[in-house]
């Protein structure tokens, strides 16, 4: 258990389309998901047995929302190459961060598969998702802009959709691709 508890966390990916255009303050307060626990997903894709899905069922609990966990079918659950990336904006760019660093990782020769995905309690599809982390700052908004990356999970807010790009960027280096996402 503590190999997967200290699961690698990345938060890295390119190539994500940016949000179409932005939503209001007040629109993306309706549109949000609380920042509470979340609820996990196990597939196994036919390679976990049901003991270690359940363990990994505990473990990916504790991981913020929108996260993947990849593993290589070849190699099993407690290898290098397993992969949590959580804290992003979407479930897909949590898979794609988590299947390419898990393929860059692993020894074998099949391709990485999601086995876990987390996702905010009562999850549905909406035009805004934000990250956990991101969501739980969005508390703190009280106008001007919320930029997001939609590659890395990074965010940013600043007074204008400048500050909140340049907010974004400076969180983490490889987010490139920041847009505003929420603008008043």
């Amino acid at each position: 258990m503590s190999r997967l508890s200290s699961l690698v966390l990345t938060l890295s990916v390119a190539g994500f389309p940016a949000l179409a255009q932005s939503v209001t303050g007040d629109e993306a307060a309706s549109l949000l998901f609380a920042p509470a626990p979340a609820a996990v997903e196990i597939d196994g894709q036919g390679v976990l047995a049901k003991d270690e899905a359940k363990m990994l069922a505990m473990v990916a609990q504790d991981q913020p929302y929108y996260a993947a966990i990849a593993i290589s079918p070849d190699e099993g659950l407690m290898s290098e190459a397993t992969i949590a990336a959580a804290n992003h904006h979407t479930i897909e760019a949590a898979s794609a961060a988590a299947l390419g660093e898990c393929n860059a990782k692993k020894k074998g020769a099949a391709d990485c598969v999601i086995v876990a995905f987390v996702r905010p309690d009562g999850w549905e599809a909406r035009p805004l998702q934000l990250s956990m982390a991101a969501t739980q700052d969005f508390a703190n908004y009280s106008g001007g802009a919320l930029a997001i990356s939609a590659a890395t999970g990074a965010w940013g807010m600043g007074g204008s959709a400048d500050e909140a790009v340049a907010a974004c960027v400076a969180k983490q280096e490889a987010a490139t691709d920041c847009t505003v996402a929420i603008a008043d």
